[in-house]
C-alpha cells in the first residue's frame, strides 16, 4: 500500500482507520498505528493465550476479574430440592439441616450470578445489595458435618478443602496463620486462582476456637478469640495476600492476591456444653448431681420431660456469646444449620442404603478376592445398636466394622472361600462369621 494510505490502518493488520471497522486506534512513533482488535490479541498472548491461565505464585488477581466473572456464568446452580435429592443420596437423615444447607448453598452461588446477568438493572432493586451468607454447622462428632460440606462442593464441581481451627494463631504467634486456609483451597485448585476463588472452604472443628474463659486475663487469647477477629475479614470478603508457600509472612515476599469475597465458608463443630448453657437460658437448670427433684417419681418424670424439651431447643446468638464466639463472629454466620444426634434406625439406613455405604465398600473389598459378602437384617440392626451405644455417630459403625471383619479379610484370597455371611449372633461375638466353600474355615470373632 501507499505511505499516505498506510497513515490511515492498522500497521499490524491493515484494518482501515476511516470506516471505524479499526475501532479506538493508539498511534505511535513514525506515524504507525494500532487498533483494538490487535492490542486484545498482544494482551492473550501476553496471559498465555488463554483466559483461563493457572496463576503462578506471586501473580495477582485481586477483585473480580474476568476469568472469575465467566466461571460464575458457565456455573450451574440446582435448585434447592435437587441439591438437597443429591445429599440423600450420601447423606442419611438430618432431613432439616439438609434442607437448610441446600438453600443457602443456592442462594450464595444464585447471588453471584445475579450480579452479572442483569447489573445495570432499573428497578425497583436496582440499589438493593445482596450480602454473603456463610453457613455454621453444629451437631454431635459423627453426624454428617463434614460429608454435607465435601458432597456439596462434588455435586457443584467447584474447588474445595477441608482446614482445622485448631492449628490456627493469631499473626505473629507459633502456629498457622488464617490466611493458610485460602492457601489450601488455591492448592486444591491447582493455583488457578479464578477457580478457587468460587470454592467452598470447610473449616473444621471451630467450636474449638472459642474463648477459653469470661474471665479478664493480663494474656493473649491467640489460639481463642484472637483467630476469630483474625477470620472477621476474610469471612465478610477481603483482597487476602496469601504466601505462596504458606509459613509466615515477610515483607520481600511476593504474595497470591485472592478475593474471598465469592468464597463460601462452611464452619462446624460439635459445641460440647452448648446444650447445657440453653437449658440455662430456658430456666430448666440440673441441680446437684443430674437430679431435678425428691419430691417423687411423678414430679422427676416432668422435670425429665421438660429437661428434653429444653434440649430441643435452637440455640440461640447470646447462647454462642456465653459459648465463647465474639458477636462480630456470629453475625458472619448467619445461616446456623443444627445437625441433631443419629438413631439407631438412622445408623442402619447408614450402614446399607448411601452409595457409599459402609456394607457396600466392603461387598466391593472381598469381591476382589472373588469373596460375596452378605449381611443379614439382624447383623444390620446389631451393629447400628451397638454403634449408638458408643455414642460416636457414624464413625463408631467403621470401628465395628473394622473390628468385626479382620478375621475374615486375614484369610483372604483363598481359593476355597466364596462367600461370607455375617449374622447377629456374629456381631455380638456368640458365633463364628460364616464362610462357605470347598476348604472354609470359619474363624470366630476376636
Amino acid at each position: 500500500m501507499s505511505k499516505d494510505k498506510n497513515k490511515h490502518c492498522c500497521s499490524f493488520c491493515g484494518r482501515p482507520v476511516d470506516d471505524g471497522s479499526a475501532g479506538k486506534v493508539i498511534a505511535g512513533m513514525d506515524n504507525s498505528l494500532i487498533c483494538e482488535h490487535c492490542v486484545e490479541i498482544c494482551n492473550d498472548m501476553l496471559n498465555g493465550g488463554k483466559k483461563g491461565k493457572k496463576s503462578a505464585p506471586g501473580d495477582a488477581a485481586p477483585g473480580r476479574t474476568p476469568e472469575v466473572e465467566e466461571l460464575i456464568r458457565n456455573l450451574k446452580v440446582p435448585a434447592p430440592a435437587e441439591i438437597k435429592a443429591e445429599l440423600d443420596k450420601y447423606v442419611i437423615g438430618q432431613d432439616e439441616a439438609k434442607k437448610v444447607l441446600a438453600v443457602a448453598v443456592h442462594n450464595h452461588y444464585r447471588r453471584l450470578q445475579s450480579q452479572l446477568e442483569n447489573p445495570d438493572e432499573a428497578g425497583e432493586f436496582a440499589d438493593v445489595e445482596l450480602e454473603k451468607s456463610n453457613v455454621l454447622l453444629m451437631g454431635p462428632t459423627g453426624s454428617g458435618k463434614t460429608l454435607l460440606a465435601r458432597t456439596l462442593a462434588r455435586m457443584l464441581d467447584v474447588p474445595f478443602c477441608i482446614c482445622d481451627a485448631t492449628t490456627l494463631t493469631e499473626a505473629g504467634y507459633v502456629g498457622e496463620d488464617v490466611e493458610n486456609i485460602i492457601l489450601r483451597l488455591v492448592q486444591n485448585a491447582d493455583y488457578d486462582i479464578a477457580r478457587a476463588q468460587i470454592g467452598i472452604i470447610y473449616v473444621d472443628e471451630i467450636d474449638k476456637i472459642a474463648r477459653k474463659t469470661d474471665n479478664v486475663s493480663i494474656t493473649r487469647d491467640v489460639s481463642g478469640e484472637g483467630v476469630q477477629q483474625a477470620l472477621l475479614k476474610i469471612l465478610e470478603g477481603t483482597i487476602a495476600n496469601v504466601p505462596p508457600k504458606g509459613g509466615r509472612k515477610h515483607p520481600d515476599q511476593q504474595y497470591l492476591h485472592v478475593n474471598t469475597g465469592n468464597i463460601l465458608f462452611i464452619a462446624g463443630g460439635a459445641f460440647v456444653g452448648l446444650d447445657k448453657i440453653v437449658q440455662r437460658r430456658v430456666g430448666k437448670q440440673v441441680l446437684g448431681f443430674n437430679r431435678l427433684t425428691e419430691d417423687g417419681e411423678a414430679q422427676q418424670k416432668a422435670a425429665e420431660l421438660e429437661a428434653e424439651a429444653a434440649l430441643n431447643q435452637k440455640p440461640e446468638p447470646e447462647d454462642l456469646v456465653r459459648f465463647g464466639l465474639i458477636p462480630e463472629f456470629i453475625g458472619r454466620m448467619p445461616v446456623v444449620v443444627d445437625l441433631g444426634k443419629l438413631t439407631a434406625d438412622d445408623l442402619k439406613r447408614i450402614l446399607a442404603e448411601p452409595k457409599n455405604a459402609l456394607v457396600k465398600q466392603y461387598q466391593k473389598l472381598l469381591k476382589m478376592n472373588n469373596v460375596a459378602l452378605e449381611f443379614t437384617d439382624d447383623a444390620i440392626a446389631e451393629l447400628a445398636l451397638q454403634a449408638e451405644k458408643k455414642g460416636t455417630g457414624a464413625r463408631g459403625l467403621r470401628s465395628l466394622m473394622e473390628s468385626l471383619m479382620t478375621d475374615v479379610m486375614y484369610q483372604l484370597p483363598s481359593p476355597g472361600i466364596t462367600k461370607c455371611v455375617v449374622n447377629g449372633a456374629a456381631v455380638r461375638g456368640e458365633t463364628p462369621v460364616k464362610l462357605t466353600g470347598s476348604k472354609a474355615k470359619a474363624r470366630k470373632k476376636a
